[in-house]
Order: C-alpha cells, then structure tokens, then sequence
C-alpha cells in the first residue's frame, strides 16, 4: 500500500506553541542494556514542544491518538502516549498497543531476503525464476496504442531478486487510475480478501505485463510480496515462520506478527477515519480482511512502535542489537545504501530521495520537503506509520498512529514535525 506523505514543516512552530494536552510519558523501555534514567535525554524544550505537536492534534481531532519513541546513541530517550486506541472504547493508547504497519512491512520483508543473502541461499543477481519458475515467462509493455491500450513483448531482460530489492522490477499494482494498464494490474488486486495464500497471490502477478524492463526506474507496487515469496522458497520455511525464529525472536520483538496470529486479547489500535464533516469515526474494513489469510511482504505486520524501535536500533547498529548479530555490516549497507539514486516518489512531487533495499534513502536533503541529512533513511505506512533514522545523529523516531484517511482528512503532518523536533 502507498505510503503516507510527509508534509511540508511550514506548521511546525504554531503547533508546537499549542497549549493542548493530555497525553502521558510512559515508563521508557531499556534496549540494548541501557537504563533510560542514565542516558543524556532531549532537551526540555524538545521534549515539550514533542508533547506539544502529538497532543494537539488528538486534542483538535485530526488524529485519535499515537505512540512515539525516540532513541538516541542507543538509547530510549522519549515516549509519548496520547488519545485512544478505540473510539468506541475510549480503551488509551499504551506502549504496548499494536497497530498495521501496512508499508512499514516493507524493510522487514528487505531484511528476511538478506538473511538469506548472508547464509548463501539466496542470489541477488539471479533470476526471480530460479525461485518461481511461473516468472519464466514475463512479458513487457513495448508501447501504447492510440486507442489507450498497450502492446506488449516476451521480456529479453530477466527480472532478478536484485530488481525486486529496489523496486525496479516493472512491477506494479498501486496506481489507482482508469488507465487500462493500471486496471489490468488491479484486477484483481492480490491484496483483496479471498485469493488464497501468499503463493497463490503472487502466482497472479506473471499473467501482467511489467510497466517497463526491469532496472528501467523505480516503481513502487507489488515488488516485496513476490520478494516474500522468494523468501518462502529460498528458505524452505513459510514466511511467517521465518520471520519469527530468525528475526522476531532474535530481536526481542515479541509483539510483531501477522492479524491472524495476534492474540486475542492483544491491546489493538482500531481504525479509524473522517467523515463527511471531517469528524472522527471507527473504520472497521480493514480489521476483518487486511492482511488476513496469506503472508504478505508489502503490509500485513502487525507490532508496536517498541518493537519496530528495536528493529531500526538493529539497523543503526550495522545489524546487531543487545550483543546478537542478525545481519552482516555488508547487508545492512546495502539495505540503507543508494541503490536506486533518485526518482522515488517524485509522482507526489517529492525530491531528493533515493532507494536502498526495502526502504527510502535521503539523496540531497537541500531537496526534500522533511528535515534530513544525506544518508538518512526511513518508510512509512498507509495508516500514518513511519520510521526515521539518521546515522548522521545517531538517532531513531517511530511514530505510530492508525488512520485510513479520507477526503476531508488532513495530511499526516506529526511524524514530521517529531522528526524535526527529535533530529537537530
């Protein structure tokens, strides 16, 4: 699913003056073995204009609450609850509250492939159809009618795990226009409730033409379902287990899972959205089918911001947390290196970044709308989910919120202007 734009930081100084509150500084979680308590925190003027921009927008009800941490060389050095998990319920946001990283998915599912990269069983300059043979076969748009339509030919360049990585596969399955080419990629969308599992879904993706060859431009679409698939096969483990014993387990993030093995007595952010007259309401689609009955390595995880914190921790630290290895330097490097150096979401009228494997990397930061260094690299997720780490500061800021927005939604501008607060 489509990201959430970040939001231009022209706002930044009339919300963080805002006297709205309520929300509450929870016990700090210990990673790493550090004592919260011992660490050289934020400022307190960071600290409160923090607060500040996470409850006022509860307070005003463009949001109905939100999880924040920020860490620092390490270190847990801010949270911040604030509003409900459930309209219906008034049930408060906590630290323990889980939420759809939609999107967010993406990077983990980057992670699981250099797993396999690291022990030597999966090839990135290899064919995808080493791993699904059903990819044997691509064909490629060659051009467009003048009827609207498209022609198409056999593909002469193979599509490799590699192009999948960068997305630069061809792949598609996001764009939501009447174009005959997107539609032929949205019917049906493999992400709908009832196509079966993960194989099943990306069995479909061969009978579409790719957009262009692959390693022509980035694309974002449908590229990590068929790297988690890839994953499955070089594995010889389903992906949700592979998940678990090699990457969840590892790094202590007990509460990350997909909706359909999270317990049933799990603190759940609900979805929620803005009717007709802008006001909050519950939006409970999503809760019965997404992510529910396949594996998918686009969306589908369901965690908490502590959980991801120490997932971006690991990636900080060139692939070790709490003294366990669990990728190699080289893989983390390439993960958060440019492999792709611009063009990414520049169809939302974003510059300046690039792509590394699974997430986004910050190109020229004198481009881009969000404060950032070079080298910086981060995602986010359809609901308002978004993760952030600078190298260059040595800092993490996840924030997690649960919207579906709609027409008379704002944008989602707070993990934004926490990012600009957290990162000098």
């Amino acid at each position: 699913m489509r990201p959430s734009r970040p939001a231009p930081i022209s706002l930044l100084l009339l919300l963080a003056l805002g006297l709205a509150c309520g929300g509450a500084e929870p016990p700090l979680p210990r990673v790493g073995g550090s004592d919260p308590a011992e660490c050289e925190g934020l400022s307190w003027w960071r600290r409160f204009a923090m607060d500040r921009v996470i409850d006022y927008r509860v307070f005003s009800g463009a949001r109905a609450g939100f999880v924040v941490l920020v860490a620092r060389d390490g270190c847990v050095v801010y949270g911040r609850t604030s509003g409900v998990a459930d309209l219906e319920t008034g049930e408060p946001m906590q630290l323990d509250t889980r939420f759809q990283l939609a999107s967010m998915t993406k990077p983990i599912t980057a992670a699981a492939a250099m797993l396999l990269f690291d022990a030597g069983r999966l090839d990135l300059d290899a064919p995808v159809s080493r791993y699904l043979p059903e990819f044997a076969a691509l064909r490629v748009v060659t051009a467009r009618t003048e009827a609207g339509g498209f022609e198409t030919a056999p593909l002469e360049v193979p599509l490799k795990v590699r192009h999948l990585l960068t997305f630069t596969s061809g792949i598609g399955g996001y764009a939501e226009t009447d174009d005959p080419l997107d539609l032929a990629w949205r019917s049906p969308d493999i992400e709908q409730a009832g196509l079966g599992s993960l194989a099943d879904r990306v069995g479909l993706v061969p009978e579409r033409p790719l957009y262009e060859p692959p390693g022509t431009r980035w694309r974002y679409g449908w590229s990590a379902d068929v790297l988690a698939r890839v994953v499955e096969v070089a594995a010889q483990t389903p992906l949700d287990v592979f998940l678990q014993e090699r990457l969840f387990t590892p790094l202590g993030m007990s509460h990350t899972q997909y909706p359909d093995d999270v317990p049933g007595d799990a603190a759940i952010a609900r979805m929620v959205t803005h009717d007709a007259r802008g006001r909050l309401v519950p939006e409970p689609r999503f809760d019965a089918w997404y992510g529910r009955g396949w594996t998918p390595g686009g969306g589908g995880l369901v965690s908490t911001a502590g959980d991801y914190l120490r997932f971006a921790l690991m990636l900080l630290q060139g692939g070790e947390l709490e003294g366990r290895r669990v990728l190699s330097p080289a893989a983390v490097e390439a993960m958060t290196s440019l492999q792709v150096p611009d063009g990414v979401l520049t169809d939302m009228g974003l510059e300046g970044l690039g792509w590394g494997f699974g997430l986004s990397v910050v190109a020229d930061a004198t481009k881009t709308v969000m404060p950032a260094h070079d080298g910086d690299y981060w995602w986010s997720g359809r609901f308002g989910t978004q993760f952030w780490v600078s190298p260059a500061e040595r800092t993490v800021v996840v924030v997690m919120q649960q919207t579906e927005r709609s027409e008379t939604s704002d944008l989602p501008i707070t993990p934004s202007l926490v990012q600009a607060l957290a990162i000098p």
